[in-house]
């Protein structure tokens, strides 16, 4: 299991969690768990934004080291 989805299940427990704790009326543990879901929410976001990047940047290092075709005849008019 990868991380993004653990934390997702996380906040999705954490955020039916504070729904139940809004219907027994402890308003106080409600908030904490809504609190701490919305932070495992925000951590798979920011999971997923991280393997965004380090896809990006691995094409960005691929390009770089194995350059196109027309990329090495714009050099070869440029000299």
């Amino acid at each position: 299991m990868n991380w993004e989805r653990a934390w997702m299940i996380a906040s999705a427990v954490l955020l039916i969690s504070a729904a139940f704790f809004v219907w027994r009326n402890n308003l106080s543990a409600a908030f904490v768990t809504a609190a701490l879901g919305a932070c495992a929410w925000f951590l798979s976001y920011r999971v997923q934004l991280r393997e965004k990047i380090v896809d990006d940047e691995s094409d960005r290092v691929d390009e770089v080291s194995n350059p196109s075709d027309s990329d090495q005849a714009e050099e070869r008019d440029e000299h």
